[in-house]
């Protein structure tokens, strides 16, 4: 059987000329629309109404009060919709730097940000996030007032525009860590190993302590996380190791070896093994050319395999 054709949508198609990179499509009700991907990521929230969603070769019910994750690559659309209507904000992580401040240590938010999308078909999608009435009540008057900052555009709408998307992400991922489902309880119990890896990269960590933390055997656990993140846990610490490296390098000063010691690395020239594994460039030439006087952002920039990278 020949497969059906995927539309790709277009940043340029979907958001405003002024790159700013987060857009509010409303959908009262949705409409049907062939199976598509994305240039960029996507929150749906369902505000009423019911029918399926596909992605792939499967299809999952979906309620009013449902929220979910799409990812860009993800082919998907929506199927027997009966009053079906939909908030959806489309945001580009490439530009948005999303793990800031205290946010990387909310497990919910790994759950349902990283961990949901790619357990999706695993879960049957019943780890997908179910707010309660009063809890989807408030998401609405958030987006709606999201909605309302991208259409009138007055002075400040961005920093505001992106407080209100930041707020939408907390709020929706404090929502999760609350949930008493037990796909939903699975993906936490990761969420919270990789918590504390984000927290305690600096300190020695055992596998054995992660699963501890998540409740789960040391065999069950590496099978989960490798599931869940593309990575062993050993790679996935040397991930963000190098990833809070790279902050420091872009805004300090410091020796390599003090550096190396900062993100856990007593070995300077081990450390910068690593880094080079990772970056395919040494500490010091990446200092070079991104030196701390010089440096506005310390985003980590792409890796090598960026299929495999958790950032």
């Amino acid at each position: 059987m020949e497969k059906p054709s995927v539309e790709t949508l277009k940043v340029s198609d979907w958001f405003h000329g002024d790159g700013f990179p987060i857009s509010v499509e409303p959908r009262n009700p949705q409409q049907p629309f062939g199976l598509h991907n994305h240039e960029f990521c996507e929150i749906v929230v369902v505000t009423s109404g019911q029918g399926l969603h596909l992605t792939g070769d499967e299809r999952w019910p979906i309620v009013a009060g449902d929220a979910f994750v799409i990812t860009g690559n993800r082919p998907h659309t929506y199927e027997q919709m009966k009053d079906l209507r939909l908030l959806n904000i489309l945001y580009r992580p490439d530009i948005l730097q999303l793990d800031i401040q205290d946010l990387a240590q909310l497990p919910g938010y790994f759950a349902l940000f990283r961990l949901e999308p790619v357990w999706r078909d695993r879960h049957e999608f019943k780890s997908r996030l179910h707010l309660t009435p009063m809890d989807l009540s408030y998401a609405t008057s958030l987006i709606e007032k999201l909605q309302q900052e991208l259409a009138e555009r007055e002075p400040g709408f961005r920093f505001l525009a992106t407080s209100l998307f930041m707020e939408v992400i907390t709020f929706l991922s404090r929502c999760y860590s609350k949930s008493i489902h037990t796909d939903s309880q699975s993906l936490l119990r990761i969420a919270e190993a990789i918590v504390y890896i984000e927290t305690h990269y600096a300190e020695p960590t055992e596998v054995e302590h992660l699963a501890e933390i998540s409740h789960m055997s040391k065999r069950s656990f590496m099978r989960a996380f490798k599931k869940a993140t593309g990575l062993s846990t050993i790679s996935y610490l040397i991930r963000v190791r190098v990833s809070r490296a790279v902050e420091l390098l872009r805004r300090e000063k410091l020796p390599i070896s003090k550096i190396a010691s900062l993100v856990g690395y007593e070995d300077s020239n081990y450390f910068c093994r690593q880094f080079h594994s990772v970056l395919g460039i040494s500490p010091s030439a990446y200092r070079r050319q991104f030196p701390p006087e010089l440096s506005g952002s310390s985003q980590l920039p792409s890796y090598r395999n960026d299929e495999s990278s958790p950032y």
